[in-house]
């Protein structure tokens, strides 16, 4: 079956970049002119999705307006010689897609917002993108997972290795090579302590999910540190039945829940953009040469 829905959890609060996130959602936060969620909507369309799910909480009103028309504005930009590109610009990102929002009133850990996509999943499959997580690639990250979909037919998880004191934070993966970055996940551990390391092979940011997930989820038991519930330990159930691949994803991943990669994704953006680049790198010389 054709994978063409996605998910986007879009819910959390976004502590860790306070008190900026008090007022703006973190997903809104920008990487030079546009908002980061607008990175991750440009990917799930460049990869063939074609209905798009981003589940919010209160406070997120400002991407649900993002994603519309702004009809006064478009108006403003059409009439006015010499802004005929900045009037392309912003109506394309109200023509994305097929674009969908749902609130999660209570935020209880990643596998309860997948949940709340049941009804608009269905008995299809579907990727899910994390708010949280930009990936760059001239190779959408979505679109390698779903290549590996249509291949083995079984859930896919996108990965990559990350440090030894990273693992800590994410989850460690027990793989078994396929063929070129394509593995067998046996187990997954969420957040594993020292001593549980199976390997430095990490989610990151995105998961390509069959509908056998949700009743995984429902029958998972809310972490006892935060009363979570983790999509890793339905993952983990998946692995455990031989239903799970890994792909080593190709691209580069900025954490837009973190100060500094915020900071790095305004970077590197910065000098690939059309615009700004030159001048923007001549600026980073003369500034790394005073340090």
């Amino acid at each position: 079956m054709k994978v063409k829905k996605a998910i986007i959890p879009a819910a959390g609060l976004g502590t860790r970049i306070l008190p900026v996130s008090k007022s703006v959602p973190k997903e809104m936060i920008n990487i030079v002119d546009k908002p980061a969620i607008q990175y991750i909507v440009e990917e799930a369309v460049a990869s063939g999705i074609e209905e798009i799910l981003i589940i919010t909480n209160r406070g997120k009103g400002a991407i649900e307006d993002h994603f519309d028309h702004a009809f006064e504005l478009e108006h403003c930009l059409k009439s006015s010689c010499g802004k005929e590109r900045l009037y392309e610009d912003v109506l394309c990102v109200a023509n994305l897609a097929n674009i969908y929002f749902l609130r999660q009133k209570q935020t209880k850990g990643l596998g309860h917002a997948v949940l709340c996509a049941r009804s608009f999943v269905g008995d299809e499959p579907f990727v899910v993108m994390y708010g949280d997580d930009v990936i760059i690639s001239d190779d959408p990250v979505t679109a390698q997972l779903i290549r590996v979909y249509d291949e083995f037919g079984k859930s896919t998880a996108g990965v990559q290795e990350v440090s030894h004191q990273d693992i800590l934070k994410y989850s460690s993966l027990r793989v078994e090579p396929i063929r070129d970055n394509i593995m067998k996940c046996l187990d997954i551990l969420e957040k594993p302590t020292p001593d549980k390391i199976m390997s430095n092979y990490a989610v990151l940011g995105r998961v390509l999910l069959t509908p056998d997930i949700f009743d995984l989820i429902q029958s998972s038991c809310p972490d006892p540190r935060d009363g979570e519930i983790y999509l890793t330990q339905a993952l983990a159930s998946l692995a455990k039945k031989d239903r799970l691949n890994a792909v080593d994803f190709v691209g580069k991943r900025y954490d837009i829940g973190n100060k500094l990669g915020i900071l790095k994704a305004n970077c590197e953006a910065a000098l690939a953009h059309p615009e700004i680049k030159d001048s923007f790198k001549a600026y980073i010389k003369e500034l790394a040469a005073g340090i």
